[in-house]
């Protein structure tokens, strides 16, 4: 069982569902971010994703977008991703995954990428741009310890579900809402049904249900027919404001919400 298994299962047993947290590496600052980063689990989230910025990012809203853009301002590249993640392992063993697009691990190099990660311990990689088709070519052997997770959309077809399921590990990313990420102020029905459909399909898979988790209500609505939450754009745009005290308990406020 990896580490982020484990985390779930944990959580779940003492009855609470899982807050993920996604943070874009060097925003707002460089400086200082693997403190962000350790204050955030220490505020209630059980794993972090760490996002690679990327000048082109397609599934991301503006939020996320913006905050990518600053941090390739501020001078962050793979390398000092790296060395965040360094950082942070000398004070947590906690998950941390590595979320980003194909384009920076190929520049890097994909066998030095995935040696990076083996070596500092990342506990996941999400990689949202790797058609499913080439999945097994581009993940090789080398990740064999790292899970690598895979994202479920509502225009996912049954079987197109159901072989997601099977080649991810970990968790299955669920993305709530059709288009890109950011703050949403409602649930739908439709999404609700969408995710119980995604349950069923795949009833040993851990579920994780991100995109429009903007606050503890929609984050409860979904954590009950789920495994767990991820928050992202609501604590980006906190960050943006510089609003490290309001972004830490909107992660607490949240996490305060997924006991059952």
């Amino acid at each position: 069982m990896s580490k982020i298994e484990s985390t779930i299962k944990n959580e779940i047993s003492n009855g609470r569902k899982v807050l993920s947290a996604f943070l874009t590496a060097g925003f707002p600052v460089v400086d200082g971010f693997s403190d962000l980063v350790l204050k955030t689990f220490e505020s209630g989230a059980d794993i972090i994703e760490l996002g690679i910025p990327f000048s082109d990012p397609i599934a991301d809203g503006p939020v996320i977008q913006h905050s990518s853009q600053v941090a390739i301002e501020n001078g962050i590249t793979l390398e000092k991703v790296f060395l965040i993640v360094s950082e942070i392992r000398k004070h947590s063993d906690k998950p941390i995954i590595l979320m980003g697009y194909a384009n920076p691990i190929l520049k890097f190099g994909v066998t030095s990428f995935f040696s990076a990660c083996n070596e500092l311990k990342v506990d996941g990689l999400i990689i949202p741009d790797i058609p499913l088709e080439e999945y097994d070519s581009f993940f090789d052997t080398s990740v064999k310890n790292i899970d690598t997770i895979l994202l479920i959309s509502p225009t996912s077809d049954n079987n197109r579900i159901k072989l997601i399921g099977e080649k991810s590990r970990g968790f299955v990313y669920c993305v709530s809402i059709k288009g890109i990420t950011g703050e949403r102020n409602s649930v739908s029905q439709e999404s609700l049904d969408y995710i119980r459909k995604v349950k069923k399909i795949l009833p040993d898979k851990n579920i994780l249900v991100g995109f429009g988790i903007s606050n503890p209500q929609i984050a409860k609505r979904f954590a009950t027919i789920s495994d767990g939450v991820i928050v992202g754009s609501a604590a980006i745009k906190l960050l943006k404001e510089k609003k490290y005290k309001e972004m830490n308990q909107l992660v607490r406020s949240i996490k305060s919400e997924l006991s059952f």
